[in-house]
């Protein structure tokens, strides 16, 4: 067990005050800063779980502005944290709106030893408690939605609407390019729903010729056709009770259209060669990379069918507008293989990382699997080099991580943007930026535009 102490930041420009904090606080790890922009300096090498904060800090030591900023701040970049307080005597209407800014709570000075120790105890209870909850909610998530790693605003959001959709009974359309995960959200609705006990059956529904899809999808009794030996139920009936997985749904003929739509609305099947109805319970999950609206205009699928399937359909961002997920995936691609070769490979080196941003993938998570399997074979050293990735980084502009940089980043692409809309002129460029002429010609000097 870690003798460690708990670290608590004292946010404090008073000497005095600081000592006898330090003081009767020695059973914690106590950071000390004496204003707004060094507490936040310490918030982030830190990490605290509790904070204590005086409202009168420099410049406005009088006042309670300062102290309320970097309760604001604090809490923005550490909503977990506690924030305790600490006020004058005469200075209780600014504790109330402390608390309303979402301080933990507040004490007055001159302090009572044996109050504050008592508050700073419940809030670390109450900190861990929470943290434990996020811990346990986190696992949950994982486990059920397995296979699938993201940090993502946009596939977080998908994975929510998941774990909505998965409890009902509802047939879902998942749409997305090839190599997105759409198998893997698949097995989360089934994973998530109550059938989670029961069989989850794929059929890819490119992969199968035409001629045997059929017999694939419904069975066959015995002599329905030639080599016909035995009676063979089909997928559909497979899964009964369970989930049907349909991949790839815009390559089903037409006459099979006909035919799943029968079954979708009937819930019932006949096998080929068969005169007899069987009744099938399953849950109906499908995909496609392909655009069926279009599709559906062209009289390659059926807009009855269409309708059937997507009772609940989710797109799926393809992995280049996925922020921050292609190095993510990478490292667990790479964790991965270096167990299964029985190699050491300690991550990426800064050009590996550049390149891997900067790569479009237009083969998504699988393109991006292949590529790590092969680097982690290839290598010679122990980490992955741009080279190794076979990628150039002219490919793509890499993201900057600088903050001037990714502002100028983000301003060169506006301007540049604004200004093909409007065919080059300024004028209407600088309404379109919702800027003057003059501002936006001195942004163009900036950013080193003519």
């Amino acid at each position: 067990m870690s003798d460690a102490k708990e670290k608590i930041l004292l946010v404090e420009d008073d000497p005095g005050l600081q000592k006898q904090l330090k003081w009767s606080l020695g059973d914690y790890e106590l950071v000390v800063a004496a204003d707004r922009d060094s507490a936040i300096a310490q918030l982030r090498r830190h990490e605290p779980p509790v904070v204590l904060l005086d409202l009168g800090l420099p410049p406005d030591v009088d006042g309670a502005t300062e102290g309320l900023a970097a309760l604001q701040q604090i809490l923005s970049l550490a909503p977990a944290t506690k924030v305790i307080v600490v006020t004058g005597n005469l200075d209780r209407s600014n504790a109330v709106k402390a608390i309303h800014l979402g301080a933990y709570d507040f004490f007055q000075k001159p302090f009572d030893p044996d109050v504050l120790a008592l508050m700073i105890a419940r809030a670390l209870h109450l900190h861990a408690l929470e943290r434990e909850n996020r811990q346990l909610l986190a696992q949950q998530s994982r486990s059920s939605l397995q296979g699938l790693i993201t940090s993502s605003e946009p596939m977080l959001k998908i994975c929510r609407t998941i774990e909505k959709v998965a409890p009902a009974n509802a047939t879902v359309l998942l749409l997305g390019e090839s190599g997105t995960g759409k198998e893997v959200l698949a097995r989360g609705v089934h994973e998530l729903s109550p059938r989670a006990g029961k069989r989850f059956v794929a059929i890819n529904c490119a992969a199968i010729p035409d001629t045997l899809l059929e017999s694939e999808l419904f069975g066959y009794e015995k002599g329905a056709f030639t080599g016909a030996a035995k009676q063979t139920i089909g997928r559909i009936e497979y899964a009964n009770e369970g989930t049907l997985f349909l991949d790839e749904i815009g390559d089903l003929p037409m006459p099979l259209q006909a035919k799943l739509l029968r079954f979708l609305q009937e819930r019932v099947i006949e096998r080929l060669g068969g005169r007899g109805e069987i009744p099938v319970d399953v849950r109906v999950v499908c995909a496609t990379h392909r655009d069926l609206a279009a599709m559906i205009q062209e009289g390659n699928f059926r807009e009855d069918l269409y309708y059937r399937l997507s009772e609940i359909s989710v797109k799926i961002p393809p992995l280049r507008e996925r922020p921050g997920d292609a190095v993510l995936l990478a490292q667990a691609f790479l964790d991965r293989y270096a167990r299964e070769l029985g190699r050491t490979l300690r991550g990426f080196t800064a050009d590996a990382l550049s390149v891997l941003e900067a790569h479009a993938w237009p083969g998504n998570v699988r393109e991006m699997e292949n590529l790590i399997k092969r680097a982690a074979i290839m290598a010679d050293g122990t980490q992955i080099t741009a080279a190794d990735l076979g990628l150039e980084l002219g490919e793509a502009e890499p993201q900057p991580f600088n903050l001037r940089q990714a502002r100028e980043h983000a301003e060169r692409q506006a301007v540049s943007r604004a200004l093909a809309h409007s065919d080059g002129s300024i004028a209407q460029a600088a309404e379109l930026l919702g800027i003057t002429r003059p501002t936006l010609y001195d942004l163009m000097a900036k950013i080193g535009m003519k």
